[in-house]
């Protein structure tokens, strides 16, 4: 009985926490992202070709980790089969933010774009039941600064 009770109040302790620093962290990459509009990030492989540039290696990288809540829904969601929305939402901060972080790079450096972006994931907490889910997303292009 005990313990059902210390799970029950970490899966509300993590809703209530998590959905709070989660909709905190959404405020703050859509007001940055509304900043970084003005530095495109393409997914082309190929650069512009109207001018010369100078090309530069850059990268954003996030490390994200779950809360017990949408770790318990992801259980039974397991259980039952379907689509892992309290996952998708993870992954989707993740990208946003690692994008945001490697803009902030390029434009560190004076970019005027950001082509062939690409992204990787890993999972760092590996697959034991008492891990939490940990998630880095590793976002990286190349900036492109005009000679």
């Amino acid at each position: 009985m005990y313990e059902l009770i210390i799970t029950l109040i970490l899966i509300s302790l993590g809703y209530f926490f998590g959905h709070r620093a989660e909709k905190k962290h959404y405020k703050s990459i859509i007001a940055r992202e509304k900043v970084m509009n003005s530095l495109p990030a393409i997914a082309s492989r190929m650069p512009p070709q109207d001018g010369a540039y100078d090309q530069m290696l850059v990268s954003g990288n996030v490390v994200i980790a779950n809360d017990y809540f949408k770790m318990f829904v992801a259980g039974l969601r397991n259980l039952f089969g379907g689509q892992m929305r309290s996952y998708e939402t993870l992954l989707d901060r993740a990208r946003r933010e690692a994008i945001l972080r490697m803009k902030d790079e390029a434009k560190a450096l004076g970019a005027q774009a950001v082509f062939n972006v690409k992204y990787e994931t890993s999972n760092i907490s590996g697959q034991t039941k008492k891990r939490m889910p940990v998630i880095e997303v590793h976002a990286y292009g190349t900036a492109l600064t005009k000679i």
